[in-house]
C-alpha cells in the first residue's frame, strides 16, 4: 500500500499538522515531522482512535458553517434596508436639488434682468459722456488745417516769429549805437548835423514796418505822442530828440512784445492740448486694429482647422507618437538634444538619446519648455480627428446594438422590431444581409447593428470605433442576471454607452421582471422609477408586446444625448463587417458617422483603400449617396478591412493610396517584431533570460470546485524562482474574450472540463494562444509543474572529450603555425574547446581554427589517430605540449 504523509492525513482530519503529531506521540507511532510517511496499519489505527475527534471536528465545522450563513442572511437583510433608506434619503436629495435648482434659476434671472438694467445705464452714460467730450473738444479746436500739418504750421510760425524778435534786438542795438556816435559828433558843424539828420531819417526809415504799425496803433488807441517825423525838422532842446524818440521806440517794443508773448503761450496751450487729444486718438485706433488683426487671426486659424477636420485647440500642439525618444522628442520641439537631456537628469530619470520616454516625462519636458504636446496612441495613428462647426451640425438618428446573455432574445428582439417597422409601412426590408437595419417609428429612423456580441463590441472599442450611441440590454424575465449580462454591463459601461433594459419574455411562466431590476441594482443599473438613470421596459419578443414602447424609449433617450452630426463635408465612418466576395471582390459593411459617402469617393479603411464603385442600402437596393447613421454596403476597396475600422473618404486618390501604403508597411515592422506568445513547449526559451520568472494562466472549469482544487495546488508549487500568476478564472467555457486577455497578457488558457467554442479556438490559432484542455487535475499540475522546472536556470557541467599530444609543428598557409598531433584518448571534435598544457600550465583557452586528417578536412579526431589542428589566433605551439578538448553541457534542474 502507498505511505501516507503526515501533513495530508492532518488535512483530511482538517486539523493541523502539530495537533496529528500530538496524537501520534499519545499512540506511540513513530513520526519525525509532518513530511513523515505513515504505513497503512498506522493510518488505520490513527482513523480508529481518532473517529471521536474527527466527528466532533465536523460537527464544529457544521455549526460554524451554519452561524456564518445565518450571519449572511441578517446582513443581506441589513443591507436591504440600508439599501430602501439610502433609495428614500436619494429622492429627498432630489427633490431638495429640484426645488434649489428652480430657485436658482429664479435669482439667475432677477441678477441677469439687473446686470442688463445696469449695463444700459452705463451705455446711456458713457454716450453722454462721450458726447460732452466732443463738444469740448471742438470747442478748443484751433481753426486750422487738419491733425498734423496744423501742428507743424503753428510751430513753424512760433520759430519764425522768435527768429525775427532777435533780428529786430540785434538791429535796435546797432542802431543805438549808432545815435550815440551821432551825438558826440553833432557839435561839429551844419554839415555834420545834416548828416546826422539824414542818419537818423535813415535809421528811423530803417525801422521795421511793424514797430511803427505797432507805434500808430498805440497812439490810435489815446496815447498822445508827438510825431517823431516832424519833430526831426523843428528845433528842439540840446539833446531833446534823440531822447524823445528812444522812449517812443522802447514803448511800442515793449507793446509789442507783450502782445507776442501772448499770443505765443496761447498757441503753445492750443498744439499741446490737440497733440494730447491726437495721441489719445492714435492709441485707441492702434488697439482696434491690434484687436481687428487677433480677430481676423482667429477666423484664419477655425478655417484652417476646418479645411483639416481638427480642432483649432490642436492646431498648435505639436504630436508625437507615445514611446517617443530623446533625439524624436527634441527635433519634434526643435530644441537641441542636450537641454532636454538636462532636464530630465534634473527630474531624476537620466536617459541617452535612443531612449524611450514615458507619457509623464514627455509632458513634464514639454510643459517645462512652454510648448503644447499632443500624444498619440498606437490606436489613434491609425484615426482621425475632426472639427466641425456648432452651426453646421444637424439631427441624425441614433445608433443602437442589442446585448445580453445567450437565449434571452437577442435575435428574436430584432426579428420583432424589423416585423414591426415593415408591417406598419415605416421601415425598410431586412437586413440581415448587411449586418445592420433601419427601422422608422413615429417617422423618425433607428439604426440597429445587428452582429456585434459584446466581444466584438469590444473589438470594435479597442480600435477605437465609438459607432453605438444606445445599448439595449437584453434581460430574460424568467433567468435573470447571467455571466454574459454582466460582460455586456462591463462593455458598455467602458464604452460610456447609456443602457436601456429590455426585460424579455415577461408571457413565461414564472417571469419575474420585479427580481430583475432587483439583480441590476448590484451592477449599478437602477430604474427610474427607483431613483436611478436607466429606462426600463417590458416586453415579449415572441408576442411583440411592447416593441413601439422600447423604441419610443430609444427615441426618447436619443433626445436627451441630443446626436448632431454634420452632413455637408466628406464621408468618414467605421467598418462594421467585410468579407472577400468572389464574383464581387471585398464587400465591407460600413456605417457613416459623419459627412455623406457617394459613389466615386476615395476612401482609405484601415490598411486599404479603394474607390466606391457602388452602393447598396438595407433593401439592397443601389443607392448614389448615404448620410449619418447610414449603414450602407460598399464595393471597390483594394483588400478587406478588419471590423471597426475607421474610414474616411479623401479628395486626392494618391493622398489615400500613400496612407494606405505607410499603414501596411508599419503593420508589417510591427508583426515581424512581434513577440511570440508563451507555450509550455516554449516557455524556457521565451523567459530564460528573464530575472523574474513568470508563468500567467486564465483558469476556465465547469464547477467553482474544481477551479479551487486547482488553484489550490498551484499555490503549494514552489514560487521562489518561477511564480505562477492566476490573472483569471471563471465558469464556463473558453470563449473568444479570454482569448483576447490572454493575447494581451501572454498567458495561457487551461480549460478543466470545459472546451473552447469556435471563434475562440479561431483566435486563438490566429493569435497564437495556447489553450490546454484537461479532464484529470493531476495530469494538469504535471504539466505545469513540468513546464514550471523547465523554466528554472540549467546547470552548466564540463565533459572531457579527448586529449592529443603535439609531435611536431608546420606552418600552413593562411593559416600560420598548426601543430601535428597524436590523439591518446578520447575524441576531439572541430566543435570542441580546447587548452594548450605546457609544463603543467595552461597557457591557451579557447576554440579550433582548423582540423586535417592529412590533406582532408576533418570533423573530429578518435583515439590513435593523427591529424594537424590550429588553434584560433594563437601561434606559439611547441612539440610535447598536450591538447585537452571539452565541452559545456547544460543540464536541465529537476527541482
Amino acid at each position: 500500500m502507498a505511505k501516507v504523509r503526515v501533513s495530508t492525513l492532518a488535512k483530511e482530519f482538517g486539523m493541523t499538522s502539530k495537533e496529528l503529531m500530538g496524537h501520534l506521540a499519545e499512540m506511540k507511532i513513530p513520526a519525525k515531522s509532518a513530511s513523515s510517511a505513515l504505513e497503512d496499519a498506522y493510518v488505520a489505527m490513527v482513523r480508529k482512535q481518532l473517529a471521536s475527534v474527527i466527528e466532533a471536528r465536523a460537527k464544529e465545522v457544521e455549526a460554524a458553517k451554519q452561524a456564518e450563513e445565518e450571519a449572511a442572511a441578517a446582513e443581506e437583510a441589513a443591507r436591504a434596508a440600508e439599501a430602501e433608506r439610502e433609495r428614500i434619503a436619494a429622492e429627498k436629495a432630489r427633490e431638495e436639488e429640484r426645488r434649489q435648482f428652480a430657485a436658482a434659476q429664479a435669482a439667475e434671472e432677477a441678477a441677469r434682468a439687473e446686470a442688463e438694467a445696469k449695463k444700459k445705464a452705463e451705455q446711456e452714460r458713457l454716450a453722454r459722456e462721450k458726447e460732452e467730450a466732443a463738444r469740448e473738444a471742438q470747442r478748443r479746436a484751433v481753426p486750422a488745417s487738419d491733425s498734423g500739418s496744423r501742428f507743424r504750421s503753428l510751430l513753424d510760425q512760433i520759430a519764425a516769429q522768435e527768429t525775427v524778435l532777435k533780428e529786430k534786438k540785434d538791429a535796435e542795438a546797432k542802431a543805438k549805437a549808432e545815435r550815440a556816435s551821432e551825438r558826440g559828433n553833432r557839435r561839429g558843424g551844419n554839415n555834420d548835423r545834416r548828416g546826422s539828420r539824414r542818419n537818423d531819417r535813415n535809421a528811423s526809415e530803417s525801422r521795421p514796418h511793424s514797430h511803427r504799425t505797432n507805434a500808430s496803433n498805440n497812439v490810435a488807441a489815446g496815447m498822445d505822442f508827438p510825431n517823431p517825423d516832424k519833430q526831426g525838422k523843428g528845433k528842439k532842446r540840446k539833446g531833446g530828440h534823440g531822447n524823445d524818440e528812444d522812449h517812443y521806440s522802447r514803448m511800442a517794443r515793449e507793446a509789442e512784445e507783450y502782445s507776442r508773448e501772448k499770443v505765443l503761450e496761447e498757441a503753445r496751450a492750443a498744439v499741446e492740448e490737440a497733440s494730447r487729444e491726437s495721441t489719445g486718438r492714435r492709441k485707441k485706433r492702434k488697439e482696434k486694429r491690434e484687436r481687428e488683426a487677433a480677430k481676423a487671426q482667429e477666423e484664419r486659424k477655425i478655417e484652417e482647422a476646418l479645411a483639416q477636420g481638427v480642432n483649432p485647440e490642436e492646431l498648435d500642439a505639436i504630436k508625437v507618437s507615445q514611446g517617443v525618444t530623446v533625439q524624436e522628442l527634441a527635433e519634434a520641439l526643435d530644441v537641441p538634444a542636450n537641454d532636454i537631456i538636462k532636464r530630465l537628469f534634473l527630474l531624476g530619470t537620466p536617459l541617452t538619446m535612443t531612449q524611450s520616454m514615458s507619457d509623464d516625462l514627455v509632458e513634464l519636458v514639454a510643459d517645462d519648455l512652454g510648448r503644447q504636446i499632443k500624444i498619440i496612441t498606437p490606436e489613434e495613428e491609425n484615426t482621425f480627428s475632426f472639427y466641425d462647426d456648432p452651426a453646421d451640425l444637424k439631427p441624425r438618428a441614433p445608433v443602437v446594438t442589442v446585448m445580453g446573455h445567450v437565449d434571452h432574445g437577442k435575435t428574436s428582439l430584432l426579428d420583432a422590431i424589423r416585423h414591426t417597422g415593415v408591417a406598419a409601412g415605416e421601415a425598410g426590408g431586412i437586413t440581415q444581409a448587411i449586418g445592420a437595419s433601419q427601422v422608422m417609428i413615429n417617422d423618425r429612423k433607428i439604426t440597429f447593428i445587428d452582429t456585434p456580441g459584446h466581444a466584438t463590441f469590444t473589438a470594435m472599442r479597442a480600435r477605437g470605433a465609438k459607432v453605438t450611441d444606445i445599448v439595449i440590454l437584453i434581460v430574460a424575465a424568467d433567468d435573470g442576471v447571467m455571466p454574459q449580462t454582466i460582460e455586456s454591463i462591463n462593455h458598455a459601461k467602458a464604452a460610456g454607452v447609456p443602457i436601456v433594459v429590455a426585460v424579455n419574455k415577461i408571457d413565461k411562466p414564472g417571469a419575474n421582471p420585479d427580481r430583475v431590476r432587483q439583480e441590476l441594482t448590484e451592477y449599478g443599473i437602477i430604474p427610474e422609477e427607483w431613483g436611478g438613470q436607466n429606462m426600463f421596459v417590458n416586453i415579449s419578443a415572441k408576442q411583440k408586446i411592447g416593441i413601439d414602447d422600447l423604441l419610443e424609449t430609444v427615441l426618447l433617450q436619443a433626445d436627451v444625448l441630443e446626436l448632431k452630426a454634420n452632413p455637408d463635408t466628406f464621408a468618414s465612418g467605421n467598418v462594421l463587417e467585410a468579407k472577400l466576395d468572389k464574383g464581387r471582390g471585398s464587400v465591407a459593411t460600413v456605417l457613416v458617422t459623419r459627412g455623406t459617402l457617394h459613389v466615386g469617393d476615395t476612401l482609405v479603411a484601415g490598411l486599404t483603400y479603394g474607390r466606391v464603385r457602388a452602393m447598396l442600402d438595407p433593401k439592397g437596393n443601389a443607392v448614389t449617396e448615404a448620410g449619418p447613421s447610414d449603414a450602407v454596403e460598399i464595393l471597390g476597396l483594394q483588400s478587406v478591412p478588419n471590423a471597426g475600422d475607421e474610414f474616411r473618404v479623401f479628395e486626392d486618390e494618391r493622398e489615400a493610396r500613400a496612407l494606405a501604403d505607410e499603414r501596411s508597411l508599419k503593420a508589417r515592422i510591427e508583426e515581424q517584431s512581434r513577440v511570440k506568445h508563451v507555450t509550455l513547449e516554449n516557455l524556457f526559451e521565451t523567459i530564460a533570460d528573464a530575472e523574474v520568472k513568470e508563468l500567467n494562466l486564465i483558469i476556465k472549469a465547469d464547477v467553482q470546485g474544481s477551479i479551487e482544487a486547482l488553484q489550490d495546488s498551484l499555490d503549494k508549487m514552489d514560487q521562489s524562482e518561477v511564480r505562477i500568476n492566476t490573472i483569471h478564472s471563471a465558469v464556463g467555457a473558453i470563449n473568444e474574450t479570454d482569448v483576447v486577455l490572454a493575447d494581451a497578457s501572454n498567458a495561457i488558457i487551461i480549460g478543466f472540463g470545459v472546451r473552447p467554442d469556435g471563434k475562440a479556438r479561431s483566435a486563438a490559432e490566429r493569435e497564437g494562444v495556447e489553450i490546454r484542455c484537461y479532464d484529470v487535475i493531476y495530469k494538469c499540475l504535471e504539466e505545469l509543474d513540468a513546464a514550471r522546472i523547465g523554466m528554472l536556470k540549467p546547470t552548466e557541467v564540463e565533459v572531457s572529450t579527448g586529449t592529443a599530444t603535439v609531435l611536431d609543428t608546420f606552418k600552413v598557409p593562411k593559416v600560420g603555425i598548426a601543430a601535428g598531433v597524436r590523439v591518446e584518448e578520447g575524441e576531439i571534435a572541430a566543435t570542441d574547446s580546447v587548452r594548450l598544457v605546457r609544463d603543467g600550465i595552461v597557457v591557451f583557452n579557447g576554440k579550433i581554427a582548423s582540423m586535417r586528417h592529412y590533406k582532408d578536412e576533418a570533423k573530429s579526431l578518435k583515439s590513435g589517430s593523427e591529424g594537424g589542428i590550429g588553434l584560433e589566433n594563437f601561434q606559439d605551439i611547441k612539440p610535447g605540449d598536450q591538447i585537452e578538448g571539452y565541452r559545456i553541457d547544460q543540464v536541465a534542474r529537476t527541482e
